[in-house]
C-alpha cells in the first residue's frame, strides 16, 4: 500500500515517519510549500510532489494531515482526479468521514477518519512515542476491519467509531488534554503569587500532577479524588474563591469543582454536599438539579 500525504505539519511527519520504520511504502508528500514538502520526504525516505494530481496518482493511501478547516478544501481537489479504488483519510478527532468526503462514494473511493489519540507536539520526534495511543477510526465498512488490523499489527489498540459519536470522542480528547493545560496554568499564576517563577511552579506542581494522574489511570477519576471538595470542606473552598481576582478565573474553579461533587457523592453516598453546593453556585444560578 502506498501511502501518501498532502500536508507537512506535525501529523504528516509523525505518521509518515511511524508508518514508514513499520514496513509502510511512503509515496511521498504535497505542501503549499515545497520546502516543508521536501522536508518530510528526506525525513521518511519518500518523494516531494510539485502537486495533488501526482502525489494521488502515485498513492492507493492518501493521508490529508492538514488543519481541519483545510480538509474540505483539500478533497474538493482531490475528488475532480481519478480516485477510484483509493482510500482517502483524514486526521481530524471532530470531523467524521462523511462531513469531510460527503460524496466519496460517487467517485468509487472510502473514506475515512483516522485519529491518533496522542499529543503530536513535534514533528521529529512525536512518531517515536505514538506507539502506545490509541489510533479512534470512522469510515467506510468495506475496510474498517483492514485498518484496525492494519494498526493493531503496528502495536496500537484501536478504536472503532460510529459518526455520531465523533463530535463527543473530540470533546472528550479535548477535556483531557486542552483543558487541563488551562488549569494548570491556574495553578502556575496563582503559585508565581507566591513568589515562585513560573519554571519553579511547574517544578513544584510535577510531582502532584504526575501522582494524580497516575492514582487516576490506576483506579478511577472517583477514587482518586482528593481535597477540601472530597472532604466536604466549605470553608477552604470559600476562602480558595476570594483568591481569584478575574470573575473568568473564579467561575473555572466553580465549575470545575461543582463536577467534583459528582465524583464526591460516588465515592461517599453519605456524605451530605448541599451546603457546599450554595458555596459554588454562581449568583443567580443555582447548581442544584430541580
Amino acid at each position: 500500500m502506498r501511502t501518501g500525504f498532502i500536508g507537512a505539519g506535525k501529523a504528516g511527519f509523525t505518521l509518515g515517519k511511524y508508518f514508514a520504520v513499520h514496513g509502510t511504502v511512503i509515496s511521498g508528500y504535497f505542501s503549499r510549500s515545497m520546502e516543508s514538502a521536501a522536508e518530510a520526504a528526506r525525513f521518511t525516505g519518500s518523494k516531494a510532489f510539485e502537486n495533488i494530481p501526482e502525489l494521488v496518482e502515485n498513492s492507493d493511501t492518501v493521508f490529508i494531515t492538514t488543519p481541519d478547516y483545510a480538509v474540505k478544501e483539500i478533497y474538493n481537489t482531490v475528488r475532480e482526479l481519478d480516485i477510484t479504488g483509493k482510500m482517502i483519510c483524514h486526521c481530524s478527532g471532530a470531523l467524521s468521514s462523511q462531513e469531510a468526503f460527503p460524496d466519496i462514494a460517487e467517485h468509487g473511493a472510502q473514506g475515512y477518519s483516522i485519529h491518533p489519540l496522542f499529543p503530536i507536539s513535534s514533528k521529529y520526534e512525536s512518531w517515536k512515542r505514538i506507539g502506545r495511543a490509541y489510533f479512534c477510526i470512522e469510515g467506510d465498512s468495506r475496510r474498517l476491519e483492514s485498518w484496525k488490523e492494519f494498526f493493531e499489527k503496528l502495536g496500537n489498540p484501536v478504536k472503532i467509531l460510529s459518526a455520531e459519536h465523533k463530535i463527543q470522542y473530540h470533546a472528550a480528547c479535548a477535556a483531557a488534554s486542552n483543558l487541563v493545560c488551562a488549569l494548570i496554568a491556574e495553578s502556575t499564576e496563582l503559585l508565581e503569587k507566591c513568589g515562585f517563577t513560573q519554571q519553579q511552579a511547574l517544578s513544584a506542581l510535577e510531582p502532584l500532577i504526575t501522582a494524580n494522574i497516575g492514582s487516576i489511570i490506576k483506579t478511577d477519576p472517583a477514587s482518586a479524588l482528593t481535597g477540601p471538595v472530597e472532604r466536604c470542606d466549605c470553608e477552604t473552598v470559600r476562602r480558595h474563591l476570594c483568591c481569584f481576582e478575574e470573575e473568568t478565573d473564579r467561575e473555572l474553579y466553580r465549575f470545575a469543582s461543582q463536577k467534583l461533587i459528582t465524583l464526591a457523592r460516588v465515592r461517599h453516598p453519605e456524605t451530605d454536599y448541599s451546603e457546599l453546593e450554595k458555596v459554588l453556585a454562581l449568583p443567580g444560578v443555582s447548581s442544584v438539579t430541580p
